[in-house]
């Protein structure tokens, strides 16, 4: 019983000094994490060659040769792609995988990355606009659990992001109206468009149905774009 006392006597002695310099300590602490913060943006801009990409507020987003940092660089293929002046969305389509789903989230990760002073890995001319959200469908949510199929789960999804948007937000939706009939998904595409246009949102949308390429030929806020493979190699041709 007196080792026990002797222990506390001494923590507590040990906890009074701490105590005495908690301030210190902390700002000691912040210096610390700060500097390992800005040491790590560092070494990872050095190891995947990447930039610091200048930013504006006109909902301009401009990648050139733009490389997801989770793909090995041995065998990642770099992608280019614009939008937000002479149009507001960008429908991609392309062969299974060719690359659009990955596309699409290199946007939102270098926007993402961008914002908490990550440099990017792309070409030094590459500009990021600063939205007000990014709202993204992407991958099969499916669940059991609350009675959702892969088809109810896009939707419901796709739902909260409407309610949420405005002029100033980006949206990556990923194989818009799929998981259902063809003709009905694809009016629906259709119709979830509509409405992006209407917000007059940023966004980036990638589909198989030839009902929203057609569409996109006749809108003045929608640029088709297509992914492409090399047919002696079967790789992408971003």
């Amino acid at each position: 019983s007196e080792e026990s006392a002797e222990i506390e006597r001494m923590l507590g002695v040990l906890s009074e000094m701490v105590s005495a310099s908690a301030k210190q300590l902390e700002y000691c602490q912040e210096i610390c994490t700060m500097s390992d913060i800005i040491y790590s943006k560092y070494a990872f801009m050095i190891k995947y060659n990447a930039i610091v990409p200048r930013l504006n507020n006109k909902g301009y987003l401009n990648l050139v040769d733009a490389r997801h940092p989770l793909i090995p660089s041995d065998k990642v293929i770099p992608v280019s792609f614009s939008l937000g002046k002479d149009y507001k969305l960008l429908l991609i389509t392309g062969p299974n995988t060719g690359g659009k789903t990955v596309s699409l989230k290199t946007a939102g990760l270098f926007c993402l990355m961008a914002y908490c002073g990550i440099p990017v890995p792309c070409a030094a001319e590459s500009e990021v606009s600063v939205y007000d959200g990014i709202y993204c469908d992407i991958g099969d949510e499916q669940s059991i659990l609350s009675s959702l199929s892969t088809f109810s789960s896009h939707i419901v999804n796709i739902k909260s992001i409407t309610e949420k948007i405005t002029r100033d937000s980006f949206v990556l939706l990923d194989e818009i109206g799929g998981g259902t009939d063809p003709a009905e998904g694809a009016a629906l595409a259709i119709g979830i468009i509509k409405y992006l246009e209407l917000m007059g949102a940023r966004g980036i949308l990638t589909t198989h149905y030839g009902e929203l390429k057609e569409y996109a030929m006749l809108s003045k806020h929608i640029m088709n774009a297509c992914m492409q493979f090399d047919e002696e190699t079967l790789s992408p041709t971003y």
